[in-house]
């Protein structure tokens, strides 16, 4: 009866379900009005140490006030040394949690639970992500029987766990999101990116929006990797005022920032230096809108305001208010500039000088930030020249000559630093050099590159617009790697004197990496793939981290690719056999020029 009273409502369902009549749209839910959440539970009672290690895992996902429900599973002594903002691992998938050893020691009271997984970076306490080659992940967790609250029984927690939290990626992009803190380069008056990793929504330790915790982690100074090159003009120590978990604006889109003691002397040049890193960090918040800063005293006194209009005054990249046009060079190795903005591409424009003119004929090219000179390698590879691009000159003298036997050998495409300073690689395998030279026409000025050996060469280069960053393409025997170096420059002595130091992988996913290109103040357009795999076009942080939706539209055959400095023009690309492409925001790839190679934006 049961069953055909079941089966009578399955035929009744059947019958009013319509099977004629027109299609109508259905607008489903906009992705981003919500996300995933994550609520910790409680252990229940008489749980079973399977249960507590499987609870724990999950609760360290959760966006649970100070862990509380996390720490439930933990002995009081292991909840104490616990400290979830230490670190952060990140793994490729949730750690798997492997059965309990019960023979492993048997004088050992309690259960250990091996953790595995595939390990893919590090968080550290200063919010830096550092990625490394996907390696193996062994840790483990052991509970132990302890007595329970009432004294009347006995209850499985655990006693010894892996410092920090420890995450999947995919719990980790959805808790975590990158912002930029802005540091100024040492000595200078401009400001430089510095990628950490936030909470997307309350921090549970300190308790803080996102807002706060992105002026918290300006205040506490830059990256360790970072900060021999920059400074900061917040006095050493200054912090927030005590007691502050929450940063508004008001109706005139002003935020106000209270800040400790330590802040309240500064000079007012001093301050409005502060309130420019403060904007430019905000700035990257999607959530908040933030025209101008109001920094205080810690008696609530206003220090200085700053508004968005005089951020230009401290800019790696400044006069830039047209949307940029890149270059290229033509069948004949002819400098050539393109116009992009409208739906239709500009037929392609000559440049003034020898470059443009073709009495310079080059197999690549550097413009430079102020799109009035470029350096380009002539055919052979052998010379580097720097030539005017907006008044006919005579072509000049090489700055710059390799002498390596093959083409392949010799030197690098260059690029143009935000200081007007040129660089290039020499690929000589007899003598592997990197090059600077001071004002694209001074002497020019070997690079001290302590990890530069005999098995290693630089094979490509382009410099951060700020001049503290070096984008690497270095390969060593059989493989090409992205890597970031920082640049530090000593001025003190009759030479100045330029080095290039602590590489760091940016791309490490990626078996091998072909082309790439600053798309922004922290943000790279690489070109590579990864192991197994085919060609991919993908945006990358510097700092190595990535997502998902960072893939651009696929491309076959793509040799170089060219990202603006910001989002006002379109990436473009040398796809081979069709030419220069672009790709312009929610369309695919789109043919320029048939007969063209070496898309370069200005740097």
């Amino acid at each position: 009866m049961v069953l055909a009273a079941c089966g009578g409502l399955l035929v009744t369902g059947c019958a009013t379900m319509p099977d004629s009549g027109e299609v109508q749209a259905v607008k489903g839910a906009n992705p981003g009005d919500s996300q995933v959440r994550v609520y910790a539970v409680a252990p229940r009672e008489n749980a079973d140490p399977d249960e507590i290690v499987d609870g724990f895992l999950e609760a360290m996902t959760s966006d649970d006030p100070g862990f509380a429900t996390a720490r439930k599973y933990l002995t009081k002594q292991a909840s104490r040394t616990w400290k979830p903002e230490q670190s952060i691992t990140v793994l490729t998938t949730a750690p798997d949690r492997d059965p309990a050893d019960r023979n492993a020691d048997p004088d050992t009271p309690g259960r250990a639970y091996p953790l595995a997984g595939r390990k893919i970076a590090t968080v550290d306490a200063r919010h830096a992500y550092q990625p490394i080659s996907p390696a193996e992940y062994v840790q483990s967790i052991h509970v132990v029987q302890q007595p329970t609250p009432n004294g009347k029984g006995k209850e499985w927690r655990i006693d010894s766990l892996p410092p920090g939290l420890v995450l999947g990626e995919a719990d980790f992009l959805r808790n975590y999101r990158s912002v930029n803190k802005y540091y100024f380069a040492s000595g200078e008056d401009w400001v430089v990116a510095d990628p950490v990793y936030i909470r997307q929504r309350q921090d549970p330790v300190t308790r803080m929006d996102p807002v706060t915790q992105t002026v918290r982690a300006l205040l506490e100074g830059p990256t360790n990797w970072l900060k021999p090159a920059v400074d900061s003009q917040f006095p050493s120590g200054t912090e927030l005022k005590k007691g502050v978990t929450s940063l508004t604006t008001d109706d005139q889109s002003t935020l106000k920032v209270p800040l400790s003691a330590k802040a309240d002397r500064v000079s007012g040049e001093v301050c409005r230096r502060m309130a420019a890193q403060l904007l430019f960090t905000l700035g990257d918040l999607t959530s908040v809108r933030v025209e101008q800063v109001e920094l205080q005293g810690s008696s609530g006194a206003p220090l200085c305001r700053l508004g968005k209009g005089q951020l230009a005054d401290f800019a790696a990249v400044r006069g830039t208010v047209r949307p940029e046009s890149p270059y290229f060079l033509d069948e004949h190795g002819k400098l050539m500039m393109l116009e992009v903005e409208g739906k239709e591409a500009d037929a392609p424009v000559e440049v003034p000088g020898p470059f443009g003119g073709g009495t310079t004929p080059l197999q690549s090219v550097a413009v430079d930030r102020g799109e009035t000179r470029a350096a380009g390698v002539g055919k052979n590879g052998r010379e580097l020249f720097v030539s005017s691009i907006t008044t006919e000159q005579d072509p000049l003298p090489a700055v710059l000559t390799s002498k390596a036997a093959r083409p392949t050998d010799r030197l690098s495409t260059p690029s143009w630093d935000g200081r007007g300073d040129l660089w290039v690689a020499d690929r000589n395998p007899a003598e592997s050099r990197l090059w600077m030279v001071p004002g694209g026409s001074g002497e020019p000025v070997e690079v001290r590159t302590p990890w530069l050996g005999e098995d290693t060469r630089v094979e490509a280069l382009r410099v951060s617009a700020d001049g503290v960053r070096i984008a690497l393409l270095v390969t060593q025997g059989e493989r090409t790697t992205l890597q970031i170096g920082r640049v530090e420059r000593q001025t003190t002595g009759a030479e100045p004197a330029v080095s290039v130091v602590d590489l760091q992988p940016a791309a490490p996913r990626m078996e091998s990496v072909t082309a790439v290109s600053w798309a922004g103040p922290s943000q790279l357009v690489v070109v590579g793939k990864e192991a197994g795999g085919v060609q991919q076009i993908r945006y990358l942080q510097t700092d190595g981290s990535t997502s998902a939706s960072s893939v651009l539209p696929g491309l076959n055959g793509v040799t170089s690719v060219a990202a603006p400095n910001s989002n006002a023009s379109p990436v473009v690309a040398d796809s081979g056999n069709d030419g220069i492409v672009r790709l312009v925001p929610g369309t695919n790839w789109q043919p320029l020029v048939k007969t063209g190679t070496s898309p370069v934006y200005p740097g």
